[in-house]
């Protein structure tokens, strides 16, 4: 009876203390483990490394920052920003007339190959030339001007006998007059209102009479009225006003036109009849850029009074009395006048404001909205990458380290084969040639991918290969060949699923590599072309030590997102890594 009295006690004891909410048994770590799912489990203990989540929660906010980012932009990626601003631009040039500006008389011509004899006979001082079958003769009829006429020889005077050249005889007035003006020393003379010349031919003197055929100067005519453009640059106005500037004279006249002079430092002012300025001479020539627009004559006036008197700056008053201000920048011999002329400008290099958070770029692109983009680009290599390199890797090292024997050797050597290949070499090369076949920025990205992807699963193979050496041989596997299950089956659905963990592990950590990579050449300038963008193209501009000195924000917030990327990857990587150990202290 006693015993069962005890029994009873002891039973009432575990109710009672099965009913105590204090007592309520915990499952501790080692029936936690018990429990759990191996999926769980790692879980568990990826979640309790502290910089495994701050990884993970980097890659949560750059991939959100990436590929949601542009949903939310006003802005697109290659969308360009301008403004109305002003801009110095050349609005004419000047320059001191040193070649000779040839004015054709009406009905005659002057042929470059004329021109060219004519500079002959100028510098060897001879003042006749012939050309082809003509014979010309030139009077200097000022400083810089020259009168060019043509002669046609009438006869030729030897020991004086005159042989004639047209005709059948000289008539006796023409020889009376020739030696009458050879005895006076002239070689010019009038016979019958015809003017003939002297001229020498060997040791002949010819005979010939004469007509205008051009002008040589070195003055530039300007009309001050558009509709005086024909008279002013006719032959007639240039020689009649060139021969009263050689005798001094305030007047003169041109077709029955009465027209004056006027001096003033060193520029010569022809004024009509009215005494309204009509026409101006100088040795600058002011040219407009634009060859439509009509510069006047008061606005080439003051550019040449600028000019003479050295000044890098002069104001003018047009006639609808509007002021312009413009600037004289001389290069070498030339003068280029510009003026401040408002113009749509892009937007470069602007500082970050509240309509762009991050600035513009250089150009005239949205900062922060190209990073969005950029980061779809070099997260989305990594990743395409990191699979390439994973398949081809699971592909031959599963079949190497199963098969084993000459298969393995044989495959292992290919892998060797691919290790000797100097790896940015062939990258830059590759580059290079898709720069010289122009591979449109799209078909870049996928190029790109894909030599990377080649040239980088050795790695993975050789890792596969090691686990799967050490698999093949366990019961499992003597199972399975046992069963009759087919050799891939065997491979890839029971081997390769046991090295998945420590291939994820790869993957990872090998992400943030295959970033860096890419921004490498994109800083290179060989990766993703504009107008696309990725982390590295855009970090390209601080190249340049004045960009990267003056405009942090143009390669600093690209820099840190690789930064950041490559550390959240690396972070869950090596989380990854410590939940997969079995070692891990639980």
């Amino acid at each position: 009876m006693a015993d069962i009295k005890n029994t009873n006690k002891d039973l009432e004891t575990e109710i009672t203390n099965i009913d105590d909410p204090q007592d309520e048994m915990h499952l501790d770590d080692a029936r936690r483990v018990k429990v759990l799912s191996p999926g769980m489990l790692v879980f568990k203990r990826f979640i309790r490394n502290k910089l495994a989540v701050v990884g993970l929660v980097i890659l949560f906010f750059m991939f959100t920052f990436s590929f949601l980012g542009p949903l939310f932009s006003p802005y697109e990626q290659t969308q360009v920003f301008k403004g109305v601003g002003s801009m110095s631009k050349e609005f004419a040039g000047a320059i001191y007339n040193e070649e000779l500006r040839y004015t054709v008389a009406d009905g005659e011509s002057f042929s470059s190959g004329e021109r060219a004899q004519f500079l002959l006979a100028l510098g060897s001082n001879t003042d006749t030339f012939t050309y082809e079958d003509n014979v010309f003769y030139y009077v200097q009829e000022s400083e810089g001007v020259y009168r060019i006429l043509q002669l046609d020889p009438v006869a030729e005077v030897l020991l004086k006998i005159f042989t004639p050249v047209k005709g059948d005889s000289v008539p006796k007035a023409l020889q009376t007059a020739y030696l009458k003006a050879v005895k006076e020393g002239e070689d010019v003379f009038v016979v019958d209102g015809e003017t003939y010349r002297i001229t020498q031919k060997n040791k002949a003197a010819q005979i010939s009479t004469e007509h205008d055929v051009a002008l040589a100067m070195l003055s530039v005519y300007d009309p001050y009225n558009e509709s005086d453009s024909d008279t002013v640059s006719s032959y007639q106005f240039k020689l009649a006003t060139t021969q009263a500037m050689a005798q001094d004279q305030t007047k003169y006249t041109v077709n029955s036109q009465n027209f004056s002079l006027r001096y003033d430092d060193g520029q010569v002012t022809v004024l009509d009849s009215s005494g309204s300025e009509y026409a101006e001479i100088s040795d600058i020539i002011v040219n407009p850029i634009d060859q439509s627009i009509f510069l006047t004559v008061d606005f080439k006036a003051s550019v040449r009074e600028a000019i003479n008197d050295r000044e890098t700056k002069f104001s003018y008053t047009d006639e609808n009395g509007e002021t312009e201000d413009y600037t004289i920048v001389r290069v070498n011999n030339t003068y280029n006048i510009k003026k401040e002329t408002p113009t749509e400008l892009i937007r470069t290099y602007e500082n970050p404001s509240a309509s762009h958070l991050l600035g513009l770029d250089n150009n005239g692109m949205d900062v922060a909205t190209r990073l969005m983009y950029g980061g779809q680009v070099s997260l989305l290599v990594g990743f395409i990458v990191i699979f390439i390199e994973v398949f081809i890797g699971i592909v031959i090292g599963g079949i190497s380290g199963y098969f084993g024997g000459w298969v393995d050797t044989a495959l292992m050597r290919f892998v060797d084969l691919f290790n000797s290949i100097p790896f940015y070499p062939m990258v830059l090369i590759f580059g290079s040639v898709m720069d010289a076949l122009e591979v449109a920025p799209r078909a870049r990205i996928f190029l790109l991918m894909m030599i990377l992807g080649l040239l980088g699963w050795t790695g993975v193979a050789r890792i596969v290969r090691g686990q799967i050496l050490s698999l093949r041989e366990l019961d499992f596997m003597v199972a399975t060949e046992a069963a009759g299950i087919r050799t891939s089956r065997r491979i890839f659905k029971h081997l390769v699923p046991n090295v998945m963990p420590l291939l994820i592990v790869y993957a990872t950590a090998g992400l943030g590599g295959i970033i860096i990579t890419e921004a490498t050449l994109g800083f290179l300038g060989l990766g993703v072309k504009y107008p696309l963008a990725s982390w590295g193209s855009i970090i390209n501009v601080a190249s340049d030590a004045f960009v990267m000195t003056n405009f942090w924000f143009m390669w600093i917030p690209a820099g840190m997102l690789i930064l950041l990327t490559v550390l959240g990857f690396n972070f869950v990587g090596d989380g990854l890594r410590d939940a997969y150990d079995p070692k891990m202290k639980r």
